[in-house]
């Protein structure tokens, strides 16, 4: 299990937005989630949180690759990812060292990724599901066969162009997109089911893959804890989230992406204990 430490370099992400626009800040926050015993950090420049507007490349390359560049710099072992779905974004941050790309689109906003992919054989390749776009995917989100039977077809059709384009699916990680086009409900099913999307059948083969799980301080906790009409505020779901951390590693998740790393190392410490 790895946990992606999430250092958001935007003004508007919905639970930290503004806190690391400094380049000082976003390096004090790094230096913050590596003692806690991040094993990857996220770093994100636009942020997608639901009703979000995009920013232009220019902007997004501005604040994250002098970001990526001084960690490198000052610690070097630590593996980045990049939170991204641009081009030219993925491309500058590749140029400068990072290790995995993750992507909300899957490689459909910008399919030209898959050539970054084959000139970086070693970078690993985030697949999330989203249905529609940041702007777009709350409003009646729906799913005609059920959402783990539709997240699954998705996950399909993202590893077959992948596979024909020669990808070791040894480097996919498969995200199910927890809010992203997803009610209440919607979490919950993904969350009973996560295992579902371990091993995949494709053209008549099993595959198995690893799942990377994104669901720290997101709204259907605050909606869980509070109501559906008035949620609990990002600032309250910390305990939620915690728990519903330590509820994927029992499933089995090999990846948790988190605000919270130093609570959700030591749940993840402790379970490793009880469960030798």
């Amino acid at each position: 299990m790895k946990i992606l430490g999430i250092l958001n370099v935007t003004p508007d992400s919905f639970y930290d937005g503004g806190k690391y626009l400094k380049i000082e800040d976003a390096l004090s926050q790094a230096e913050k989630l590596i003692s806690e015993g991040a094993d990857i950090i996220d770093i994100g420049g636009e942020s997608t949180r639901p009703g979000s507007q995009p920013v232009s490349v220019e902007e997004e390359i501005k604040r994250v690759v002098p970001v990526i560049k001084e960690i490198k710099k000052r610690w070097s072992q630590v593996p980045l990812s990049i939170d991204s779905y641009k081009y030219e974004v993925i491309k500058q941050a590749l140029e400068n060292g990072v290790e995995i790309i993750n992507d909300i689109y899957a490689l459909r906003y910008s399919p030209e990724v898959i050539n970054l992919l084959k000139i970086y054989p070693d970078v690993k390749i985030i697949l999330m599901h989203m249905q529609g776009t940041p702007q777009t995917m709350q409003i009646n989100p729906y799913y005609p066969k059920g959402v783990i039977s539709d997240i699954k077809e998705f996950f399909i059709e993202r590893i077959k162009f992948l596979i024909e384009n020669k990808i070791d699916l040894k480097r996919i990680i498969l995200d199910p997109g927890i809010g992203f086009g997803k009610t209440t409900q919607h979490n919950i099913e993904i969350l009973k089911n996560l295992k579902e999307f371990k091993k995949l059948t494709i053209d008549g083969e099993v595959f198995t893959f690893e799942v990377l799980v994104g669901l720290s301080r997101k709204s259907f906790i605050g909606r869980i804890l509070g109501s559906e009409e008035n949620p609990l505020p990002p600032q309250e779901r910390y305990e939620g989230s915690i728990v519903l951390h330590t509820y994927c590693i029992l499933q089995g998740v090999d990846y948790l992406r988190v605000h919270d790393v130093k609570a959700t190392k030591q749940a993840l410490k402790l379970l490793s204990r009880i469960m030798e």
